[in-house]
């Protein structure tokens, strides 16, 4: 087994402590902004705030408290209190932090959603959470406001006629007193077929988000962080948001799309010394270059963390080229509700693999020694999910008879304790009657100087059971043609042997991902073989 803090129950414990309100238990808002304005640190910058037109804003911790103190004031005002849902389905825009801050202070659960979503994503998601409310854009809801609402219900316009001085003219509400367990935030995760399901974590998941920042991204108070994750992931609502303001430190919210000049001026600007960001992502500066990087002042960035899918080790170097500096992985899932795995900073990235557990976490492999097998966890731990809304059977189905929590990723386990990323159990391809992780051959793929992103399927052979294909989206002025094929399976072959393979290589000018920046294997294999795709417009998942 991996080593584990001695008494976990004793280390949660003293870790919930600073974060403990005057009551006696935690509440998420209370945990990461009142507590600082009540310690005298209220005039420090809490977000800087950079709109898609240039506008800037800065609010300090106490104004945020202000604003989500006056926000929670509207809720109760409305008869919306602990324990009812409202959602919010707004771009990056200070309102959406007042408004997410305001609900947990009200004792509400607050459910993030993606504003891409149409209206049948939004009406399936508001109906299981039963929501009460969901604060939103004029220009949003008349797009998308589903036909039918759970009844009662509010939507609230943050631009809607008179929503400041509606505001304004509130007396602040103070955080209602929350436990560890009563409700807090609530996920969606979905797969390409099937009902959402939600997610539900308690208020002491902050106790573990705010320990993860320290330890797996090794933030502290007064730093300035940025976290690429759309806010309607589970990402952008744990690290984008709660867990760096229990910290301390400076949010940087950045409404714009991706650009990758407009990426590197945010982060010489703004002095950005912890960044977290996605493997899409990185892959897509890879393809811009390393000019640009080298164009900017990135000296204050101290350290650059990755999440959403594995790292490739090609986009590990690549980081240190770019920014002097290795790109760490780290692995956590929706359910977890907070990082699990990661290669503490400071210490050296070995590429391709995705870390230790952090303290308090206790993670195996279900496999003989050096075998691959399902990464599983001990519980409990304070950010774990209490389970899927109203969906006992997969709840259930999420842990083993012994009680490990199945995370559905296989991983092996290195002698010197780190793990390592094989694939998703689904994914898996069996060809010849051997076991194939599409990662593996990904990562080798990405090795080849002209290939910007790679996806593998199994094809279905009569003969091997199934063939490894590759899907191949190559790098800026890079011709795909049959030699360039043939080069790519020969590089293969020579890495990974003629057994690992691919047999075939497709050129694609993109490849399909879910919002969150996975790459959607399933949906190219659908494709490939003239099978029902499902929904996939609204495919939302975790840290994984």
């Amino acid at each position: 087994m991996t080593a584990a803090a001695p008494d976990r129950a004793a280390y949660w414990a003293a870790e919930a402590v600073p974060l403990t309100g005057p009551w006696g238990g935690v509440n998420m808002a209370w945990a990461a902004v009142d507590r600082h304005v009540a310690a005298g640190r209220g005039d420090r910058p809490a977000l800087r705030w950079t709109g898609r037109d240039g506008a800037t804003a800065t609010l300090s911790y106490a104004d945020l408290s202000e604003a989500s103190g006056r926000f929670a004031a509207l809720l109760r005002g409305l008869g919306v209190g602990k324990g009812n849902v409202v959602a919010s389905l707004l771009p990056r825009r200070p309102v959406l932090y007042a408004a997410a801050l305001g609900a947990l202070r009200a004792g509400c659960v607050h459910a993030p959603l993606f504003a891409a979503f149409g209206p049948e994503p939004l009406r399936l998601r508001l109906t299981l959470a039963g929501a009460r409310a969901v604060v939103t854009t004029s220009a949003l809801w008349a797009r998308k406001a589903p036909a039918s609402l759970p009844d009662p219900f509010d939507a609230l316009l943050v631009d809607g006629e008179g929503w400041e001085d509606r505001l304004a003219a509130l007396e602040p509400a103070p955080c209602v007193s929350t436990g560890p367990d009563d409700p807090a935030l609530l996920h969606f995760t979905s797969g390409t077929t099937g009902a959402p399901k939600g997610a539900l974590h308690g208020h002491g998941a902050i106790v573990a988000q705010h320990a993860t920042a320290r330890d797996a991204l090794g933030l502290r108070a007064g730093d300035v962080f940025w976290c690429t994750a759309d806010p309607g992931w589970v990402t952008g609502t744990v690290y984008g948001l709660l867990a760096p303001l229990a910290v301390g430190a400076t949010l940087v919210a950045d409404e714009g799309d991706f650009d990758p000049a407009r990426w590197y001026a945010l982060l010489e600007r703004e002095r950005v010394s912890v960044w977290y960001t996605t493997p899409t992502a990185i892959r897509m500066l890879m393809r811009a270059g390393l000019d640009l990087p080298r164009r900017h002042d990135l000296s204050a960035l101290r350290h650059v963390a990755s999440v959403g899918e594995p790292l490739n080790a090609e986009a590990v170097t690549w980081g240190e080229a770019a920014f002097g500096r290795p790109i760490h992985d780290t692995w956590w899932q929706t359910e977890t509700g907070a990082i699990m795995l990661a290669t503490p900073p400071g210490q050296p990235v070995v590429p391709g693999t995705l870390g230790f557990p952090v303290p308090g976490i206790e993670a195996d492999v279900l496999a003989q020694a050096g075998e691959a097998g399902e990464l599983v966890l001990r519980p409990p731990w304070p950010s774990m999910f209490q389970g899927y809304l109203h969906d006992e059977a997969h709840s259930r189905a999420c842990f083993t008879d012994d009680g490990w929590y199945r995370s559905g990723d296989l991983a092996r386990r290195d002698p010197d304790g780190r793990f390592r990323f094989v694939g998703r159990a689904d994914d898996m391809i069996k060809t010849s009657g051997h076991l194939v992780g599409p990662f593996e051959v990904e990562s080798v793929l990405l090795e080849h100087p002209a290939v910007a992103e790679a996806a593998v399927i199994g094809r279905p052979d009569p003969v091997a059971g199934e063939v490894v294909e590759a899907f191949v989206a190559l790098k800026a002025g890079v011709v795909g043609d049959d030699a360039l094929a043939r080069d790519l399976v020969a590089h293969a072959r020579r890495r990974l042997g003629p057994a690992l393979a691919p047999r075939a290589i497709a050129f694609a000018d993109s490849l399909p991902h879910t919002r969150s920046g996975k790459i959607l294997r399933r949906l190219l294999k659908a494709r490939e073989l003239g099978l029902p795709e499902g929904d996939t417009s609204t495919l939302q998942d975790g840290g994984r």
